[in-house]
């Protein structure tokens, strides 16, 4: 079984590829979505995020307010560094719980979709190849723009606090440039996957 890193700054398009990859037939492990696991009420890292930041974090459900934790990490490095602290191992321990199981089910290619994986080193060590998702900043911040629920000291906030497209690109073994139309996109990752299998 391979496992492959597909990474890609915040708007580059990482869970486009990554469906198209699995249009292909690779397992998909999707960071996000791992990360919002962890986080569920009466999990231990609610709790702990509740403790560091206050009770106002959280909705009147009981959930986390993951807008009103963004507000706060992403205008201060350091606590930032101490939301991750909480959530990172607790994300690797799930995406290698994954792993595993895949690995079990006899799967050819899992790919884990996660935009950290070169700022976070722990998920190196897990992955065989690495694919960065390639997109400008311009056109990065356009589709941002076209979320419609992050302004624009939010957008420029959060792309600062990631590697650089250009970094990212140094480490990969696949590039896919998604400037373009989806079409263009999909023939790249026929390309990586023929590569890949």
């Amino acid at each position: 079984m391979k496992v492959i890193g597909l990474t890609g700054n915040i708007g580059s398009g990482k869970s486009t590829v990554a469906l198209l990859f699995k249009e292909l037939g690779a397992e998909i492990i999707d960071a996000d979505q791992v990360a919002r696991d962890v986080v569920q009420q009466g999990k231990p890292a609610l709790k702990e995020i509740a403790q560091l930041f206050g009770e106002c974090i959280l909705n009147s459900d009981g959930s986390l307010n993951r807008k009103h934790v963004a507000e706060i990490v992403f205008s201060s490095d350091e606590k930032r560094e101490q939301l991750n602290s909480i959530i990172h191992p607790r994300i690797y321990d799930e995406i290698l719980s994954s792993i595993e199981s895949y690995s079990e089910k006899g799967a050819d290619i899992v790919i884990v979709e996660a935009a950290l994986i070169l700022e976070k080193k722990g998920l190196l060590k897990l992955i065989e190849k690495l694919i960065v998702v390639s997109i400008n900043e311009e056109e990065q911040k356009k589709r941002l723009k076209g979320r419609g629920d992050l302004s624009v000291e939010q957008i420029n906030a959060r792309i600062k606090s990631q590697l650089s497209n250009s970094e990212k690109i140094k480490h990969a073994d696949y590039i896919i440039d998604n400037n373009g139309k989806l079409e263009n996109t999909r023939e790249q990752v026929r390309n990586i996957w023929s590569n890949l299998t």
